[in-house]
């Protein structure tokens, strides 16, 4: 919104802001794009002559989300996604920020590349794009990228994405470099020569299918070593997604003990288990697989007592060509903007999670760690909200969601929870239309 908008007041909501601990009813006020007033005291009828209302009906209003792990098309695979089409399933999903993965065609591995997303996303994309670059050049784990020049082109933090940089010395050399210049290292916590020939985890349930298993160790190991490196150089590190109990204790410990030490999990890891594989769904086939209930369980307390910081859709969007295979030929990858939210909000319903903290691993904590300011329902702070029915009972169904590629794992699935209405800087980019 321009600064020649009219003010608009959001009132008779549910305020959930994350950051604060605020859960009240009340209302926001909005002009020029930023939050202006926020709190019980902002009723219909309170705002500026001329000020644009919307009862909220009693509905959540939240920050909206901030999604730090998708991986989108654009460039070089538009058939799978593109940025237009991943901010459609975003803003529908309420997520209002995507951290889009470097594994493009070219890779985001140099300045012009960061320049050229950003641009084509502020041309085509309806919620904010912020590209993650590539932590080595060509994602090939041997040479570092320039992470100064490519920070000072809008990178917001470096990883290779879904390959694990498995060389512990340049692990150790880009963590010093990324010191220098407080730079965000994420990396997928996944050694491939322990995953070999895997496709699920590792167990019974593997066994009794014919697949080869994925054993947690895989996850474990490479946690554990990239924790080692980040005491040695007092860097700033980030395990993309963590999966099993075992890699709880270990950042558990590592938090306990003082180091800059944080992680995510996947939408998919907290809400399904190896179960949901069932018949060989190979929109399932995901990684870190999807581990056994006691790990789902695990995770989902971590999440709770904040040992797990961020919650990621880890969006990956796959082709028929791709998915439609035998189990073990399939790709890794499942869709996840669209349906996060909804999915989350399984967890609060079973009263394992609190609503503002499912919002806070959501939108809040990840905008604090890479450095946005996004993620809170504050005075000055951008109008990137969301209304939110936590009620709303739907079936997902593959035709309709906004992505190009249908690949989600939660199709057909019964959810509860629907985004009514999104905001960017406080002009609506989508809106549910019940068709």
């Amino acid at each position: 919104m321009n600064a020649f908008s009219p003010p608009q007041l959001f009132y008779n909501a549910r305020i959930v802001d994350p950051a604060s601990g605020r859960d009240q009813h009340g209302g926001v006020l909005v002009r020029a794009g930023l939050i202006i007033d926020v709190g019980p005291h902002v009723i219909a009828g309170s705002g500026p002559e001329g000020t644009l209302e919307t009862d909220c009906k009693g509905h959540a209003l939240a920050p909206g989300l901030v999604d730090l792990r998708a991986f989108i098309g654009e460039p070089g695979a538009e058939h799978r996604e593109t940025l237009k089409t991943a901010s459609e399933a975003a803003a529908a999903g309420g997520v209002t920020t995507i951290v889009c993965m470097p594994e493009t065609n070219p890779p985001i591995d140099e300045p012009a590349i960061v320049d050229f997303v950003l641009r084509r996303a502020r041309d085509t994309a309806i919620v904010h794009v912020h590209p993650a670059a590539a932590l080595t050049k060509d994602l090939a784990g041997r040479e570092l990228t320039e992470i100064g020049l490519l920070q000072e082109a809008g990178a917001v933090a470096f990883t290779d994405g879904m390959r694990s940089v498995t060389n512990a010395q340049v692990m150790r050399r880009a963590l010093t470099y990324a010191r220098d210049f407080d730079a965000l290292i994420i990396n997928h916590v996944e050694d491939p020569d322990l995953v070999g020939q895997g496709v699920m985890n590792e167990g019974a349930r593997a066994s009794l299918l014919g697949l080869h298993g994925i054993p947690r160790e895989a996850e474990t190991i490479m946690l554990e070593r990239d924790i080692r490196l980040a005491r040695l150089t007092g860097a700033r590190y980030h395990a993309a997604m963590i999966s099993c109990a075992d890699s709880v204790e270990i950042v558990r410990r590592a938090k306990e003990s003082g180091l800059p030490v944080t992680c995510g999990v996947s939408i998919n890891n907290l809400t399904l288990n190896e179960i949901d594989i069932g018949d060989y769904r190979t929109f399932m086939r995901l990684s870190p697989p999807l581990r056994n209930e006691d790990d789902r369980q695990a995770v989902i307390e971590a999440l709770a007592d904040g040992v797990i910081d961020v919650i990621v859709s880890d969006h990956n969007p796959q082709d028929v060509e791709t998915k439609r295979q035998p189990f073990a030929e399939a790709a890794n990858g499942a869709l996840g903007l669209e349906t996060m939210l909804s999915a989350g909000l399984r967890l609060v319903e079973a009263e394992q999670v609190t609503l503002p903290r499912l919002l806070n691993a959501l939108s809040s904590r990840p905008a604090g760690l890479i450095g946005l300011p996004g993620g809170h329902l504050a005075a000055g702070k951008p109008a990137d909200i969301i209304i939110l029915d936590i009620d709303f009972p739907y079936v997902v169904d593959k035709v309709k969601l906004h992505s190009r590629s249908k690949n989600s794992p939660f199709d057909e699935a019964r959810l509860s929870g629907r985004v009514l209405k999104t905001f960017i800087a406080g002009r609506l980019v989508y809106e549910y239309n019940e068709q």
